[in-house]
């Protein structure tokens, strides 16, 4: 077992006290937006090996894949580790984004290299050649964008604007009146791409709507029946005014978290995480499709050949305890499984699931890991890769830590 260091991204949109906080540890004084755990070329943890010396986590692997990532792993997903966790803590709305599937990353990722596209282009819509379904566990009240909301509710949410419009003797802009013919389509599908085309495309009538929606929405328009959806809009405009994302959020489930609770995103659901904190799993990539609430590159035909135009149920994800006293938490995708672990002073110790490769990081107490092969103590903040070769893992809680919470993330394989 190898304890680990993780890299911290400073992205604007991020806290500047929620990850040091829940890790016990100083702020930087800037925004802290996504602590990176594994493997992932652009930010790699460093691991320490038992003689102290130091090695960046995927150059170890990539030393002995099959020692570290197991037969199975390795034949499925190649010598690399398959998974990515990130604790992640949002202060201002993320983009609103979408993931590709496996086959379009490969395919885009090729093209655009075939193309000459510098590796760190900011027009580049595709990093690597994987796919990167993902989940989000609460540790905080969290919420987010989440998939298209049925387009009888988003007709009616956009009336309501019209409405409010009309009685403060304002005229509807026509691109609130073609967003309701479009949602009126008998086709669903048809008609939520028809919504979501019409205001991603931006322009200043985009603008302008946006702009003359929030403004009589702040003058004390009612809101009611849709207070949740249109007040989570002033708060999306506050941080990103007049951007397409502003409306195109009303066509959009709004989702809010309890801790504890979770979603998980298969590619083509277009999503964007608006506030909180969370322990958040994916497929080892950085795959991102932009569609507003973003200064940064949007690729408006290749995100609409990637966005899935339908509307779903909220993808929640309950948890699947077991009989060994493991809390798991397991999406329908092979790359990964989420483990929750708790434990009390005095507590038995609980078996770390495990299938192929793991990573532990202790967000309260400490914890003990012990294998066959070696112990790791782990204080709070602390993190761990294990090998399959480690295999099997019993994770006990450290004498006098009081109650400890540790997430523990293998591969999907063994489920």
């Amino acid at each position: 077992m190898y304890e680990i260091e993780n890299v911290l991204r400073p992205y604007a949109w991020g806290s500047t006290t929620a990850i040091a906080e829940l890790l016990g540890r100083p702020a930087s004084g800037g925004p802290e937006a996504e602590l990176w755990i594994g493997a992932h070329p652009d930010s790699p943890s460093t691991a320490t090996r038992p003689d102290g010396s130091t090695v960046a986590l995927d150059e170890l692997i990539a030393s002995d894949p099959g020692h570290f990532l197991g037969e199975a792993s390795l034949a499925e997903f190649g010598p690399r580790l398959p998974f990515l966790t990130k604790i992640l803590a949002a202060e201002q709305p993320l983009s609103l984004q979408v993931h590709p599937s496996l086959e379009q990353a490969r395919e885009g990722f090729a093209r655009e290299n075939a193309a000459g596209m510098a590796a760190d282009s900011a027009d580049r819509n595709y990093r690597d050649d994987n796919h990167k379904p993902e989940m989000i566990f609460a540790l905080t009240p969290f919420k987010a964008l989440c998939g298209f909301r049925a387009a009888a509710e988003s007709r009616a949410i956009f009336e309501h604007l019209a409405t409010v419009l009309d009685s403060a003797a304002q005229d509807v802009p026509a691109v609130i009146d073609g967003v309701i013919a479009d949602l009126s389509g008998a086709d669903e599908s048809a008609a939520l791409r028809a919504a979501f085309s019409r205001l991603i495309a931006g322009g200043g009538d985009v603008t302008a709507a946006s702009d003359q929606v929030i403004s009589v929405l702040r003058s004390g328009a009612p809101m009611e029946p849709h207070s949740a959806a249109l007040t989570a809009v002033l708060g999306i405009n506050d941080a990103f005014p007049g951007d397409p994302g502003v409306l195109i959020s009303l066509l959009l489930n709004l989702v809010f978290l309890n801790p504890g609770e979770a979603v998980y995103l298969p590619a083509g659901n277009i999503h964007a995480y608006i506030h909180g904190l969370g322990v958040e799993v994916m497929a080892s990539s950085d795959n991102v499709l932009r569609g507003g609430l973003t200064p940064k590159h949007v690729d408006i035909p290749e995100l609409s050949k990637t966005i899935q135009f339908e509307a779903l149920g909220v993808p929640r994800i309950e948890a699947a305890p077991t009989a060994y006293g493991q809390e798991l938490y397991r999406p329908p995708f092979r790359e990964f499984q989420l483990q929750r672990i708790e434990l009390k002073p005095g507590a038995e110790p609980v078996p770390l699931a495990q299938t192929g490769p793991a990573v532990v990081v202790v967000v309260s107490g400490a914890v003990v890991l012990d294998s066959p092969k070696s112990d790791l103590p782990l204080q709070r903040g602390g993190a761990a890769f294990i090998p399959d070769a480690e295999n099997p893992v019993m994770v006990h809680p450290a004498s006098g830590a009081g109650t400890s919470v540790a997430f523990a993330v293998t591969t999907g394989l063994g489920n």
